[in-house]
């Protein structure tokens, strides 16, 4: 009769052999790499990516095939076996435009998650580093309604739901199209019984954290000031009344005059509401994305 180790890596194996199928209709291959080959791929550890704000260390990674990757370390401490085994399995599930493919894992005494490359880095170098060229209007807009719609997928489309995903421009990557995608999600013991969104109304508190964090999310792509460091202040200021009156001082000068003024107010309206939904009974996600996407005229690609 097998023992628990035994079913577990035929059930690691059989995950590792699996192909699903992308968001683009091609077949992905969910891979196990062992410790040596992510050791090797990331220079012994030192190709590091710096403030993912993941549960362990995050590197850039060079395959020897060519593969480019993102690893990701797991904590040993953080999960038995079997729940590092389901997390890949709900990880490996998930295929929308705006979060990372998990391409692979591996662990043993150190483990490991796979995704695919982020060309363009996080959206906080884009916002932060003056080497860069300034994110104009538009692309903000279009982070704003990605973000948007990856958190209506993970609370409503996802079975079952989750909602536990870390929202910061620390975690928003970006592809090489300047595509954003949630880099940084986990499991919680909610997440783990199955259930049935009927309505898709928000009463979780972590469902309403994460709203909370859209809303910091949105005033920092407006204001290109930190939601990490300077959070409270851009909370406070968004609830004050002459908020609307104060915005021309506030607006990321690497915008200059170029946005439009209708966009903004919308956008900063928004931003108040995901604010404000900590205290609020209940949120309803597709609300927030349906004003995004009705009121700033940007559909979202399906």
């Amino acid at each position: 009769m097998a023992t628990g180790k035994q079913v577990l890596r035929i059930k690691l194996l059989s995950l590792s052999l699996f192909r699903l199928k992308s968001l683009y209709g091609y077949p992905a291959l969910v891979k196990r790499f062992s410790y040596k080959d992510i050791k090797k791929a990331t220079s012994g550890f030192l190709r590091a990516i710096d403030d993912l704000g993941y549960r362990g260390g995050s590197y850039k990674a060079m395959f020897q095939d060519g593969f480019v990757a993102m690893v990701k370390e797991i904590e040993v401490s953080d999960e038995d076996d079997e729940s590092f085994y389901k997390e890949v399995q709900v990880l490996a599930c998930l295929h929308h435009r705006h979060i990372v493919t998990l391409c692979g894992f591996s662990m043993g005494a150190r483990r490991f998650l796979v995704f695919e490359n982020m060309e363009k880095g996080s959206l906080k170098e884009h916002l932060s580093d003056p080497l860069r060229t300034p994110l104009n209007w538009r692309t903000r807009l279009q982070i704003a309604i990605g973000v948007a719609a990856a958190i209506e997928y993970l609370h409503f489309f996802c079975d079952p739901p989750i909602y536990r995903a870390s929202i910061s421009s620390s975690t928003i990557m970006l592809d090489e199209d300047m595509i954003p995608k949630i880099s940084d999600i986990s499991l919680s013991n909610g997440d783990e019984t199955t259930s049935c969104c009927i309505s898709r109304e928000c009463k979780d508190q972590e469902c309403k954290d994460m709203i909370f964090r859209l809303g910091l999310l949105i005033l920092e792509l407006i204001t290109g000031q930190s939601s990490d460091k300077g959070g409270v202040d851009l909370v406070q200021w968004i609830q004050e009344e002459k908020s609307p009156q104060s915005v021309h001082k506030m607006i990321d000068p690497d915008l200059g005059n170029n946005y439009d003024p209708k966009e903004l107010k919308s956008l900063l309206n928004v931003a108040r509401l995901c604010i404000r939904s900590v205290n609020m009974q209940s949120v309803y996600t597709t609300q927030i994305l349906w004003f995004l996407q009705k009121k700033i005229s940007i559909q979202q690609t399906k």
